[in-house]
């Protein structure tokens, strides 16, 4: 079964279908946040160090971090939120451009292996960001989709995916270290959109023998109440095979089917992690008064 070793300077995350599932955080992307684009921009990071923490403390194995503000300098914020958010956090990082200039700012200002955000199946593309890859000796997601578009028919996602690795193992990279994105469709404008990704992440598995990854919450874009479909759906993808997404921990729906499925799933020993995250709190009197009716019924044994 494939492994992947993500790390931080301190922290090891390893992503694998024997493993819990690792929650990447997606909340550090200024892309729909204004408030948070504008910021950024006038080098305000007071609320990528806040959000950083509370994703940590929810429960994000890992962290995503974008800098994608239209006429800002890119390169030089990206570097700046990773080095900030390493300050504040010891999880390893997802490192996330389209800009080849960012990534590789960001990647000379990580320290670990990170995981890099992404690469996909066009000619263009993978020539420039796999020697990227190769050079730092980090992870990277491979996309699939290419010079075509993205295919609505499963089989062709799956075939850009099979090239992806393949492309990367001729650099050097071991296919343990790509991590493909079957690329999850809206399913309020493509009813078959889960089942594609589902299927596509079950060859990855058995086929390629790589880890999975996607961007969860575009499975309900446009959708009320998106929180039980994004979380049913990561579950659902589990199932199949997937390793890890991209979403949101303090969304309690996911957080929570997330958690569901890896006890089903064998991968919560004991169910250890599940109680601990739904034990009812212990009321200090009720605790205070039964350790005394303990000890009277102690003493009365010992007079007796």
């Amino acid at each position: 079964m494939p492994e992947t070793m993500i790390s931080s300077k301190t922290k090891t995350v390893i992503i694998g279908p024997e493993r819990p599932f690792t929650i990447i955080g997606e909340r550090i992307n200024p892309t729909g946040r204004k408030l948070l684009a504008r910021e950024m921009a006038a080098g305000n990071y007071e609320r990528v160090v806040n959000d950083a923490i509370a994703q940590v403390q929810a429960g994000a194995h890992m962290l995503d971090v974008n800098a994608g503000i239209p006429l800002a300098d890119e390169p030089a914020i990206l570097a700046e939120a990773i080095r900030l958010v390493q300050s504040v956090t010891d999880v390893p990082l997802s490192i996330d451009s389209s800009i080849i200039e960012a990534l590789e700012s960001g990647l000379a200002a990580y320290e670990g292996k990170a995981l890099l955000n992404s690469v996909t199946g066009e000619e263009e593309r993978l020539e420039i960001v796999l020697p990227l890859v190769k050079k730092y000796g980090c992870a990277v997601i491979g996309i699939s989709n290419d010079e075509t578009g993205i295919s609505e028919d499963p089989d062709v996602r799956f075939a850009v995916a099979k090239k992806i690795v393949e492309r990367a193992m001729d650099y050097g990279i071991p296919r343990e270290d790509v991590l493909i994105d079957p690329l999850v469709m809206p399913i309020g404008a493509l009813r078959y959109a889960g089942k594609q990704v589902f299927r596509i992440v079950h060859r990855c598995l058995t086929e390629l023998g790589v880890n999975t990854c996607c961007g969860a919450s575009n499975v309900s874009f446009g959708l009320p109440n998106r929180g039980p479909l994004n979380g049913t759906f990561l579950a659902m993808a589990m199932s199949a095979g997937m390793t890890s997404a991209i979403t949101n921990p303090i969304e309690e729906h996911i957080k929570t089917a997330i958690m569901a499925a890896d006890v089903m799933m064998g991968h919560d020993e004991n169910c250890l992690d599940w109680i601990a995250a739904n034990r009812p709190p212990v009321d200090p009197a009720a605790a205070a008064e039964s350790g005394e009716g303990r000890q009277r019924r102690e003493g009365r044994r010992r007079r007796g």
